[in-house]
């Protein structure tokens, strides 16, 4: 059983993405599924590879399945095939924004950090 507090594909997601995984040549690869699903909780939550939980394998595999893969372009067609219209004409959007700000940046205002307007624009 694997662990709840981590992220984990499920059976049914990995064998709609199975299609996309390049074929195994020479020595096995890791578990696709936990692999991934590493991926998947390192972007997630803005985490460095280091610091990856040890549940999804060794942060090095993590980052060479990662990218390797983008080289390939595998991402890139899993969310191609992703955005693709559902079976009723529904448009699914995935939308990649994220913005992180530093935790001072909402107090720079007040510390007068943040000047006003130039004094040329001021005149004009």
């Amino acid at each position: 059983m694997r662990d709840k507090r981590y992220f984990w594909l499920s059976a049914r997601q990995m064998q709609r993405l199975q299609p996309f995984f390049p074929k195994v040549r020479g020595r096995a690869r890791s578990d696709d599924c936990k692999v991934l699903s590493g991926i998947i909780y390192v972007k997630r939550y803005g985490l460095r590879w280091q610091d990856a939980p040890s549940v999804y394998g060794p942060y090095k595999t993590l980052y060479n399945r990662f990218a390797r893969w983008s080289r390939m372009g595998i991402f890139v067609r899993i969310f191609q095939e992703l955005a693709q219209p559902g079976n009723h004409g529904d448009t699914l959007m995935i939308d990649s924004t994220f913005l992180k700000a530093h935790r001072t940046a909402a107090s720079l205002r007040k510390k007068g950090a943040v000047r006003g307007r130039s004094d040329a624009r001021k005149a004009a």
